[in-house]
């Protein structure tokens, strides 16, 4: 089938772009796809294969998600099917584009991942859940210490050579570690060096450029530094951003480069910065070596976090209206939110305690002594001390009222919250960090009752290990990891609070 050119695709109206995928925009635009990463849905109308392959913890086996039609959204139900009562992590984002240049388990580089062999880790397949068109499907929830990466890839652009790039992120996940990338990177996971890198950056990162206001903001990484315009300096022309979806873009060539973005859910892309490239040494002409990253720097580096639903790389620059088209695509698929939590529904403002269900513990509730949570034995005839340290008042989340945080009822004011993975109970600082760490989303428990999963480590579920309160992963590099017991332990019975 043969597209029209982008001039024509406005005169068809939304339906007609809808019918295209974003590569068969980019194709008749003259700048095809060469690679295409998305869990949501096909970017091609035909494309019927694999969006990706997800591992359950409870047997290892994995399976792979397809559209569940040609050009369609992801058969989701076909996931939640494959990973009922276990935990599912995200191993294979496919290539759609038929070059093979999937994205994997990013391996250590610069600076090592956070798995004992120094691999990063992978995402949960759970974290991320939205809707198009009313269909449910799942992104791509990059916590710190997640990447993905493909450093052999097919036909990716090379040294200084023209292409272009999109990705649709969470506009409201983001920090300011290092780095939140998608695109054109170093193939050794090392820094080789200015202009070795052409990326997608989002996040509040500070140390090279910025853009007007406090962020975060779309730059471009080029290695060694993060532009929002020319120079290493702040661009006043590159905005906050407040989407909640927002459609990034990225394109350079001999000399030139772009950056463009606009609300993914609703009207136009706008130009953030179109012109020279850096002056400083290094990034005229380009040396980009061709593999590609979502996630983390190019030399690996891993402190970044934000979500990822779709994304593409072209060889040759796109012309603003191809990407117009393309942003008429996105809109027309409508991202929308869809709820966080499943299961027992919590009721803010509602006094309860938690009863722990592994077999010889569940005489034990979640409680607190001092700043440290733990598992304790309480009864009707208990102190009222302990009552009120084994009961808290469920509040909305604290970084996102889709889910809760959990405050102490005998200590107004602070909540449970996890730090280097162990919960503890501390002041509401005020900080970004600190209501992201008290912020947790229930889900129908893995064995019975509910399970916590901390919203910004969805691998991570609230467990008791040696009577110590966690957040722990499915089988992960800590003691507290370990897979013996794990769905027991991250499963607890809801009763209303004893105080």
């Amino acid at each position: 089938m043969q597209y029209p050119r982008p001039s024509k695709l406005f005169a068809l109206g939304l339906a007609s772009i809808a019918a295209a995928g974003p590569c068969d925009i980019y194709s008749s635009g003259g700048t095809p796809c060469i690679a295409a990463h998305s869990t949501t849905r096909a970017l091609y109308s035909a494309f019927s294969g694999s969006l990706y392959q997800v591992k359950r913890g409870s047997d290892n086996t994995t399976t792979s998600i397809a559209p569940l039609s040609a050009g369609g959204v992801a058969n989701a139900a076909a996931q939640d099917t494959f990973c009922a009562n276990t935990t599912c992590l995200i191993t294979v984002i496919y290539d759609q584009s038929g070059r093979g240049n999937h994205l994997t388990q990013a391996p250590p580089g610069g600076f090592a991942g956070p798995e004992s062999n120094g691999y990063d880790n992978l995402a949960s397949a759970t974290g991320a859940p939205v809707t198009l068109n009313g269909q449910k499907a799942y992104g791509v929830f990059i916590s710190p210490g997640t990447g993905y990466r493909n450093n052999a890839p097919s036909g990716i652009v090379k040294g200084d050579a023209a292409e272009g790039m999109y990705a649709v992120f969470d506009g409201a996940h983001y920090n300011d570690g290092c780095c939140f990338d998608y695109g054109n990177a170093e193939t050794n996971s090392l820094d080789t060096g200015n202009g070795h890198m052409e990326a997608i950056y989002f996040g509040t990162n500070t140390a090279w450029g910025s853009g007007a206001g406090s962020g975060p903001w779309l730059m471009a990484d080029f290695e060694n530094g993060l532009f929002s315009g020319q120079g290493s300096k702040n661009n006043a022309g590159d905005p906050s951003i407040s989407y909640r979806f927002f459609n990034t873009i990225l394109k350079g060539g001999p000399n030139q480069w772009a950056i463009r973005g606009g609300n993914a859910a609703s009207g136009s892309l706008s130009t953030y910065y179109s012109g020279a490239r850096p002056t400083a040494s290094g990034y005229n002409p380009m040396s980009k070596e061709g593999a590609i990253v979502l996630g983390i720097g190019g030399d690996n580096s891993v402190s970044a976090q934000g979500t990822f639903y779709e994304g593409i790389m072209t060889s040759t620059y796109p012309s603003d209206a191809t990407e117009n088209s393309v942003q008429a695509n996105i809109v027309a698929a409508k991202y929308a939110t869809t709820a966080l939590t499943s299961g027992t529904a919590l009721t803010i403002g509602s006094s309860i305690s938690l009863r722990a269900t592994t077999s010889g513990y569940s005489d034990r509730y979640l409680a607190h002594t001092g700043s440290v949570v733990n598992t304790q034995v309480v009864t009707s005839s208990s102190a009222t001390s302990l009552k009120q340290q084994a009961s808290w008042t469920v509040r909305a989340g604290l970084a996102n009222g889709g889910c809760v945080s959990f405050e102490s009822k005998d200590i107004s004011g602070s909540y449970i919250r996890h730090a280097d993975f162990v919960l503890q109970v501390g002041a509401n600082d005020g900080s970004k960090l600190f209501k992201e760490d008290a912020t947790f989303c229930p889900q129908a428990g893995l064995t019975q009752g509910i399970s916590i999963r901390a919203w910004g480590y969805p691998t991570r579920w609230i467990r008791h290990y040696s009577n110590v309160g966690y957040v722990g992963s499915n089988g992960g590099v800590h003691a507290f990891d370990a897979a013996s017991s794990f769905n027991d332990d991250v499963s607890f019975v809801v009763s209303t609070g004893f105080a």
